[in-house]
């Protein structure tokens, strides 16, 4: 997955610079998360096909039990990765439709706007901070 730590931009895209005046979801900025979410997917599915590939052609019949039980430990721990991201893909996709549909960036729980750099930070986040903060607290409270 893209590193966006040193470049301070998520897959290379620079952070979006608001205009004096430019409404919130804007269609330009609608445009930039857009294409964030597209490369971010596009990225992830690569990712599975490298996984499938490698696991195909890396699958081999060993017949010493350590050597078979190293690989399927292998297997196992890209396949649990591979799970992760298809839930990825999955908030990828349901973001990409609330674009469509016009409730992108804004929260889930108070819709209130959920705000441009916490968007680019993490542009699957369908809550404000302070409702994700509220549900973190809670789940840690639940036990």
């Amino acid at each position: 997955m893209a590193d966006n730590s040193n470049t301070g931009s998520f897959f290379g895209f620079k952070p979006y610079e608001e205009k004096p005046g430019e409404e919130y979801m804007s269609e330009a900025q609608l445009a930039h998360f857009e294409k964030i979410l597209q490369a971010w997917k596009a990225d992830l599915m690569e990712e599975v096909d490298r996984t499938v590939h490698h696991m195909q052609d890396d699958a081999s019949n060993f017949p010493d039990p350590n050597d078979r039980a190293t690989q399927e430990s292998e297997f196992s721990l890209e396949l649990r990765t591979r799970d992760r991201e298809r839930k990825l893909i999955k908030k990828i996709d349901e973001a990409l439709k609330e674009i469509e549909s016009g409730e992108y960036g804004y929260c889930e729980t108070c819709g209130i706007e959920i705000g441009i750099r916490r968007l680019e930070a993490r542009p699957t986040a369908t809550q404000c901070i302070d409702c994700k903060t509220l549900d973190e607290i809670r789940e840690k409270q639940m036990g």
